[in-house]
């Protein structure tokens, strides 16, 4: 991985207003399986308070697969990636120059109503017409991604800005474990799914003053040996019954998830992190029967990115780890089976390479 300097120069002028370019794209074409190939698509000039973004990252996430699949919603054609982190090129209006040539990450979504009851209570991650990037609005797997300005975050100069892509779903689990907070200093907290949403969850609960215990496979053994690397305790056993205070699904799986509201304590919380992607069986009695707290969230919100900068720069996360391999676009079809079978930990594209 390669550190940029924190202010390179970019040369505006070279995308003028009203221009557009060329790139070359990752993009959910049609519905089907079948219908996840590259193409080359136009890229304009930003609008005023939007920012032309050079992106240098691109986290493969397991929502890929799921729109690959049809398992979540997303409008084709259109370019797919919502874990990004690049240069900003050019800006859209002059009062905005001061991002040009600033590394930044991004949140996801390109647009909301702005009238709703949720918009106006600051939840425009839940508006009904809202349209994310990677899904209903071009995303970043591609040379060049617009967005609007106000969805940027600069990143600290000690993050690597291949593993800063990895902000997005950082700010994802700080907006279910911080936004209420769920988790009391000296809690015992279980983590289930050592994927990268496990792994972040484990930094941020321990960051809380949480003791945490890391469960995975036996077959996840190079993820918790990741996790034992940052001094978190993991265990491919079963979880003790009805032992922990926090427990924080990140599995994706039922059987994550029967395991999480089996060590549970009475009158404890379970906070739904890992997507399924489809319908599961599990004991949801468990929650009447233990009197349980069940929380989570949906992709971020401002104050959950601001939290997620605050724990960067403090050093409290580290996102290096978390990166298996950076790859250029072309090699999506080895990335995107690997994760199928879970292979590595993330992966990153880089569309420079």
């Amino acid at each position: 991985m390669t550190k940029l300097d924190s202010s390179p120069t970019v040369d505006s002028s070279a995308f003028p207003a009203g221009s557009s370019r060329t790139v070359l794209a990752l993009a959910k074409l049609r519905t089907g399986s079948d219908g996840v190939g590259l193409v080359q698509k136009q890229v304009s000039s930003p609008e005023p308070g939007q920012a032309l973004l050079r992106v240098r990252a691109a986290g493969v996430c397991g929502t890929d697969l799921h729109i690959q699949d049809d398992e979540y919603a997303s409008a084709p054609p259109v370019t797919m990636g919502h874990e990004i982190a690049g240069v900003v090129e050019a800006v859209g209006s002059s009062s905005d120059s001061d991002w040009v040539g600033r590394r930044v990450a991004v949140e996801t979504y390109f647009s909301t109503c702005g009238k709703c009851v949720q918009c106006r209570a600051g939840r425009g991650n839940l508006c009904a017409e809202r349209k994310s990037i990677g899904s209903f609005r071009d995303g970043g797997f591609a040379d060049y991604l617009l967005i609007p300005v106000i969805n940027l975050h600069q990143i600290p100069d000690s993050v690597d800005v291949h593993a800063a892509a990895l902000t997005e779903p950082l700010a994802c689990v700080c907006h279910c474990l911080l936004d209420p907070a769920v988790i009391n200093t000296g809690d015992r907290v279980l983590v289930t799914g050592p994927g990268a949403m496990g792994l972040l969850s484990a930094q941020v609960a321990r960051a809380c003053g949480g003791r945490v215990v890391l469960s995975g496979l036996e077959s996840d053994r190079p993820r918790l040996d990741i996790a034992e690397s940052l001094g978190i305790d993991t265990t491919t056993e079963a979880p003790e019954s009805e032992a922990f205070d926090v427990v924080i699904e990140c599995s994706g799986s039922a059987g994550g998830a029967g395991a999480a509201l089996r060590a549970a304590k009475r009158h404890g919380k379970y906070v739904a992190v890992g997507i399924f992607g489809r319908p599961v069986s599990i004991d949801f009695d468990a929650v009447l029967y233990k009197e349980l707290t069940v929380t989570s969230g949906f992709a971020s919100t401002p104050k959950s990115w601001d939290r997620a900068v605050e724990l960067l720069r403090q050093g409290d996360v580290s996102l290096d780890v978390l990166v298996g391999r950076v790859v250029p676009l072309r090699e999506w079809e080895d990335v995107f089976e690997a994760l199928r079978r879970g292979q590595g930990l993330k992966s990153v594209f880089d569309p420079t390479l």
